[in-house]
């Protein structure tokens, strides 16, 4: 006891700290210390609960700074509106705007959308569109491929990137992505022989191209021959096409033009700004093979009128264009300031126009090289000065007819049975 008291003793005279009640064993029973008498009691008291801070000791809870400013600024939870006196009243949005909100936000985390409404899916991406998740690097990829695979063309029926080679470049791999396209227009790209987008071309996703615009790619006859090699040989790719603009590509010679002739769909073709070597050789076996007439005043099928971005991805691809622009614009306002500072810029910028004034120059005494099936006359604005020797050309083409089948017959068995386009074939 003796030793109890002075333990009491010494807890209640040194230390200004509560720290409980202290519990002493003796003789097989537990007694609590009194430390305001020093001495034992054998009562048990009410237990109290273990104080693991001191008191004064606080917690303040802070929160983020930057996610509290963000959760103030968003409303998207709210609709806010006039009153005709001209009071602000909002009222909160339905479930369906809060779920579509939320699962627009995480749209990349969906399994599949096969299956899922066509409106409640346009919705959808509209609303994801609207946050710019698309252009993110990964996961826009991912979101768009969901969507992509289960509504085709309703994504995308027509994609138009005319001029567009940074976008091609960045986007390489969402571009591939869009199925069931019926118009694509790759005009002015520099693409070459060997891009992977035109070994795309080939593939059973983009079988339902109709419109092909290739104008000024820097293409040659081998890649005209890697192009055509499923629709001479195996009878598909590019098996539907309609309309095809192959002019401005200098390497593409009459060997090249023969890849051509398996496209049997054809309406309308233009090969002008082409390095033909024989012209009227390479008019006569067109108009024999597929029966195109040679039309001596540019068609409107060829003046990129028509051609534009149609789709729910349609914003979709002006948001690539403007992410790709920004990124570029920093180097454009240094090349502006060294332009102005040096003399030599401008005379850069005055090469530059009178090179494309040049090349207008020369694809205009190249002459026009288009051509137009005579099923189809109605469409085309020449057509009605050409109506007299459309006769003509019929009934010289009935006559040639057998010969031209059996000759074309037999160098169709000789070209599908080449090793070349076998062992290319096996690259696909």
């Amino acid at each position: 006891q003796n030793c109890t008291r002075g333990m009491s003793y010494c807890l209640h005279s040194g230390s200004h700290l509560d720290t409980g009640p202290i519990y002493v064993r003796e003789n097989g029973k537990l007694h609590v210390v009194n430390q305001g008498a020093g001495g034992i009691q054998n009562v048990t008291p009410k237990t109290r609960p273990f104080r693991l801070f001191s008191r004064g000791f606080s917690v303040e809870l802070c929160m983020n700074r930057e996610d509290d400013r963000a959760r103030r600024q968003r409303t998207d939870h709210f609709i806010f509106t006039y009153t005709k006196e001209g009071n602000l009243r909002y009222s909160a949005k339905s479930l369906f705007s809060l779920v579509l909100g939320y699962i627009s936000d995480n749209v990349d985390h969906i399994d599949s959308l096969i299956g899922f409404p066509e409106q409640i899916a346009e919705k959808l991406f509209s609303a994801a569109e609207a946050r710019q998740k698309f252009t993110e690097p990964v996961t826009g990829l991912r979101a768009l491929q969901k969507f992509t695979e289960a509504y085709g063309n309703l994504v995308l029926c027509s994609l138009c990137l005319r001029n567009r080679y940074l976008v091609i470049s960045e986007k390489l791999e969402e571009i591939k992505s869009f199925r069931e396209l019926t118009c694509l227009d790759l005009s002015c790209c520099k693409l070459g022989d060997e891009h992977e987008l035109l070994e795309h071309l080939t593939k059973e996703a983009l079988s339902s191209v109709k419109r092909l615009l290739l104008k000024d790619n820097s293409l040659s006859d081998a890649g005209l021959r890697r192009m055509t090699a499923p629709v001479r040989v195996l009878k598909k790719g590019l098996e539907n096409l309609l309309v095809l603009d192959l002019s401005c590509n200098p390497k593409i010679t009459d060997v090249g033009i023969g890849y051509l002739l398996s496209f049997k769909k054809l309406n309308c073709l233009d090969i002008s700004g082409t390095g033909l070597k024989d012209v009227n050789a390479v008019i006569k076996r067109i108009q024999m093979q597929i029966g195109l007439v040679h039309s001596k005043v540019p068609l409107k099928e060829f003046d990129h009128s028509n051609c534009k971005t149609e789709g729910w991805a349609e914003q979709t691809v002006l948001q690539w264009e403007q992410a790709v622009m920004e990124a570029i614009k920093p180097q454009d306002n240094l090349r502006s300031r060294t332009a102005a500072l040096h003399f030599y810029g401008k005379t850069h910028r005055i090469e530059e126009v009178v090179k494309c004034k040049l090349v207008e120059a020369e694809e205009k005494a190249s002459g026009n090289l288009q051509f137009y099936k005579e099923k189809v006359q109605n469409c085309h604005l020449p057509l009605k000065k050409e109506v007299a020797g459309s006769h003509e050309l019929k009934n010289n083409k009935k006559r040639a007819l057998p010969e031209q089948e059996k000759e074309r017959t037999s160098k169709q068995k000789h070209l599908c049975l080449t090793v070349e386009d076998w062992d290319l074939l096996n690259t696909y």
